[in-house]
């Protein structure tokens, strides 16, 4: 089918992939069931350098939340670009293969092949063999044997070690698909070329020594031999590197993956070791998330200290947390569903329900309920993170790093660390013209969080349809100028140098608005009931905020840019409720039931949507 077809209200990434899940998969499917789709998509930014937008968006009904909803996976590396060079913007899958398969896409050809050679293979053994039979510049995407047993909480593994959560490779998994190899020879041509050119040099210089995480971010010891590792298009480099092991493996270690194990195995060790490198390595290749399995091992140590829990009934060695044997242990046993390991792989709400109560006590703060994820970024802390957490399927890392990075690089900036530059003025600055008020960057108060959540989902719906890699964008602050104030308009200008189609930045947030509303009619029709489940974990009234990611101390801008802290805080939950009827307000749903209405639906265009909620009674007719 045409991108056409879709392209004009929903751009493309999570925004097509969203009206198709709509149009094509019932509420009443399961995320195994042979009607749940697989919809790979990239966006209209896709194979063009100096962008940083050839990112990847696959999207279906997921086993990994509670309940089973619709989810989604942001996937970085080439593989992304390479569809687009294959001739598709998007790859639709669904049934389920009574056998195992491979898909090949090349220069818009599709086949199914046989996979039955790979099927018990790790994802890395899965991509070199079949890079070695089409050809280094074909790219792979496959699940490991975690997606093979249908491990909720599994992943896929793409060229460049790009991987990817959300459930999905539990669902290739179900449809008995291994692997997707996309390999093409068109080029991508913007509709203006001179203006894109233009547009291209300009964003170098904006990026040009601009640090996009904190200065403040630990980066574990790693030796001279680690190289940067940048994705296709790459504007200016991340934290994105591979490391290379003395036995010779080699592969992406960066951010939260790479630090799951440090601490544990430093500890163990009694300094620097390899083993956190296997440790990420061997959730690469099983393909399992380290979002998940950071929070499970923590949990896993408290029970073992509390008595609840042994090495012996648990078949892992759990009293050497931080060692090689225990990680090994542990990935093999949830990726092959073998004993304990079996009722870990369905998450550590779960597991703790396997144990009792008291196994469940120990949860405490450390994940987010939905999908078992590591929780960062507090509400108890950022407050308008809290909104956020209540609307999405899974954790919104994107939305959560707009805040976060910002409010990081402003503490460098206060404490007088070397080369931080993000002044109270830049902070006032970004949150007045990025969201909505300067109130949003005072965090002593609820005022202007509510707009501020708006604002910024919009814009991160923007990256998730263009589709734009988070390190870089948006560009609200920059080094090399006299004030360091960023530009908000410049992905509109892109978008329209690639169509064709002048869109202003308004423009844009519009149709990103669009495809949140969409996103949001699919939830509440598989079961999300509006306000009623528009809440935060009980914890986040309840437990106070002991330090949270890169600002142990919890330090933040509070009124006229004076520094204050929330460690000791917990969110107030009379004010987040009253924040979440302000935000409703901003988005022109019912503020009593928090669900849509016909008229912002229709006026977003999306009367197709309205209708069919009105039928399941789901939308205020107003």
């Amino acid at each position: 089918m045409p991108t056409s077809y879709y392209a004009d209200r929903f751009i493309g990434g999570r925004g097509i992939a969203a009206k198709i899940y709509w149009d094509e998969v019932s509420p009443d499917v399961r995320p195994f069931d042979a009607e749940n789709r697989l919809i790979f998509a990239n966006g209209p930014l896709a194979g063009y350098a100096g962008l940083a937008g050839s990112r990847l968006q696959i999207c279906g009904k997921s086993p990994a939340t509670n309940p089973e909803m619709f989810c989604y996976s942001n996937v970085g590396g080439s593989w992304g670009a390479e569809l687009k060079f294959a001739g598709c913007d998007g790859i639709v899958i669904q049934g389920n293969s009574d056998r195992p398969v491979y898909l090949l896409v090349e220069d818009g050809v599709c086949e199914i092949r046989d996979a039955s050679a790979l099927w018990g293979r790790n994802s890395v053994e899965t991509r070199e063999s079949l890079k070695k039979e089409f050809g280094s510049s074909a790219k792979v995407l496959a699940t490991g044997i975690a997606g093979e047993n249908m491990v909720p909480f599994a992943t896929i593994l793409a060229d460049d070690d790009a991987s990817g959560a959300g459930g999905i490779a539990a669902v290739m998994g179900s449809k008995k698909l291994k692997a997707i190899v996309v390999r093409g020879s068109e080029k991508v041509i913007p509709a203006n070329p001179e203006k894109l050119r233009t547009l291209t040099q300009h964003i170098r210089q904006l990026a040009k020594g601009r640090k996009v995480t904190p200065p403040t971010v630990r980066e574990p010891p790693f030796p001279p031999t680690m190289k940067r590792w940048a994705c296709y298009g790459c504007i200016a480099g991340c934290l994105r590197a591979v490391f290379e092991a003395s036995n010779g493996d080699k592969g992406k270690f960066m951010c939260q993956q790479s630090g799951m194990y440090i601490d544990a195995a430093m500890q163990y060790y009694k300094g620097w070791t390899e083993v956190p490198f296997y440790a990420s390595r061997l959730c690469d290749k099983y393909g399992l998330d380290t979002m998940v399995l950071a929070p499970l091992i923590t949990w896993l140590c408290r029970c073992e200290q509390a008595g609840i829990l042994t090495d012996e009934q648990a078949g892992i060695p759990i009293s050497k947390v931080g060692s090689l044997e225990f990680i090994e242990s542990l990935i093999k046993k949830i990726s092959l569903r073998e004993g304990f390991g079996d009722i870990l792989a369905q998450g550590i709400i779960k597991a703790a329900d396997s144990l009792g109560a008291s196994a469940g006590e120990l949860i405490g703060d450390l994940i987010f309920p939905r999908t078992g994820e590591e929780w960062v970024y507090d509400p108890r802390m950022f407050i308008t993170t809290g909104i956020f957490y209540a609307m999405e399927p899974k954790r919104p890392i994107q939305h959560l790093h707009e805040i976060s990075w910002l409010i990081a690089q402003w503490v460098a900036w206060k404490n007088g660390i070397e080369n931080a530059y993000v002044s109270t003025d830049v902070v006032h600055w970004v949150a007045k013209r990025f969201w909505g008020s300067e109130s949003a960057a005072d965090f002593s108060t609820y005022e202007g969080k509510a707009l501020a959540a708006k604002k910024i989902q919009d814009r991160q719906y923007v990256k998730e349809c263009l589709i734009l890699c988070d390190y870089a964008w948006p560009i609200a602050h920059v080094k090399h100028s006299e004030d360091h104030l960023g530009d908000a308009t410049i992905e509109s200008q892109i978008f329209s140098a690639v169509v064709g189609k002048e869109v202003s930045e308004e423009g844009l947030y519009t149709m990103a608005e669009r495809v949140f509303n969409v996103q949001r009619a699919i939830l509440v029709r598989e079961g999300h009931k509006g306000k009623e489940a528009d809440r935060l974990p009980e914890f986040s009234y309840a437990i106070p905020l002991e330090h949270t990611m890169h600002n142990p101390e919890c330090l933040l801008p509070g009124e006229d840019g004076k520094m204050i802290t929330r460690k000791g805080a917990t969110v107030d939950k009379d004010k987040f409720e009253s924040m979440r009827d302000e935000y409703y307000g901003h988005r022109g749903w019912d503020v009593n039931t928090g669900l849509q209405t016909t008229s912002k639906l229709e006026q977003l265009n999306l009367r197709d949507v309205a209708e069919d909620l009105a039928q399941r009674g789901l939308v205020v007719n107003d």
